[in-house]
């Protein structure tokens, strides 16, 4: 955490954390406040492959998406405190499981314990890629403490609407944030790179959740890393949204994705050239693909 308060994410809150000030993100304490950590096989084939991806899902969010997938954890409302050591301890328990990479989903706010209990879990024998799992609303300057440390960035790109960005993350700025984290992204990775298995050691993908109602703002999301970034990252285009409590009184959400709006962004994708593409089929938007944050995984056994 950042002297004189946190300054990790683009929201810039200045929160004392340590002395026990919430942040943005919802966390206070000297700790870190994490949901679950185990074996997750629901990411890209490349992430999960057969193996499983070690999954750690961290409490907290900068992002306040109103349709939240993970809205249980997202306001930090629900977690264990671990520490540095306890985590270094983790990365290694999932490594040992089979895991084909230590995977950090909503990370931002714990960068500086991160960086830290990864060199630590290195030097004493973790040598699976380390996954950076985020919302896309990322610092370039906290990305740029992580060169060197994370091997793939798995982000989202939510938005290319400010208005819309506004109203459903209150991130009104995402659009601009989200390009420039992109940017940072693909310098530290270069052009991804495979193992003989498939599965990614070192590259970026970019996920876009398509929304009911919203395919217009998922064709210029696509647009846009396609066109400036070409086949150097993938895209993962994503159908999978599930309508859940807190939009029953929204109607533009409160709704699956059709598979008429689904098509109508892959075509689009295909029309434009894109090659290095994961899609999803099938039925994806059910309630049982949102792991259970139970803890699992955390407290240390003997």
């Amino acid at each position: 955490m950042e002297q004189g308060g946190c300054r990790l994410c683009p929201r810039e809150c200045g929160a004392d954390r340590a002395a026990g000030k919430k942040g943005f993100c919802g966390v206070a304490g000297k700790g870190i406040l994490a949901a679950r950590a185990g074996l997750h096989m629901w990411e890209e084939p490349c992430i999960s492959g057969e193996r499983g991806s070690g999954t750690v899902f961290f409490s907290g969010c900068s992002l306040r998406c109103v349709y939240c997938q993970n809205a249980v954890i997202a306001d930090a409302a629900a977690g264990m405190e671990i520490s540095e050591e306890r985590l270094a301890e983790i990365f290694l328990e999932l490594q040992e499981k089979g895991a084909a990479n230590i995977n950090l989903v909503t990370p931002t706010h714990y960068t500086p314990e991160i960086l830290r209990a990864v060199k630590k879990a290195r030097a004493e024998g973790l040598e699976v890629p380390v996954v950076y799992n985020c919302g896309g609303y990322e610092k370039v300057e906290t990305l740029a403490m992580l060169e060197g440390i994370v091997d793939i960035y798995l982000t989202d790109f939510k938005y290319m609407e400010p208005e819309l960005a506004g109203r459903l993350s209150h991130a009104q700025d995402y659009p601009q944030v989200a390009k420039a984290a992109l940017a940072e992204m693909v310098r530290q990775q270069g052009s991804p790179v495979f193992d003989e298995e498939g599965m990614m050691q070192k590259g970026v993908i970019v996920r876009h959740l398509l929304l009911p109602n919203h395919i217009k703002n998922g064709k210029a999301v696509v647009k846009y890393v396609f066109e400036a970034y070409g086949n150097r990252v993938y895209l993962s285009l994503m159908n999978q949204y599930t309508p859940l409590a807190q939009v029953e009184k929204l109607p533009e959400l409160n709704r699956k994705v059709t598979k008429r709006e689904y098509e109508r962004l892959l075509n689009y994708a295909i029309s434009l050239g894109v090659e290095n593409a994961f899609i999803q089929e099938g039925e994806t938007a059910k309630e049982s693909f949102i792991p259970a944050f139970d803890g699992e995984g955390l407290k240390k056994t003997v």
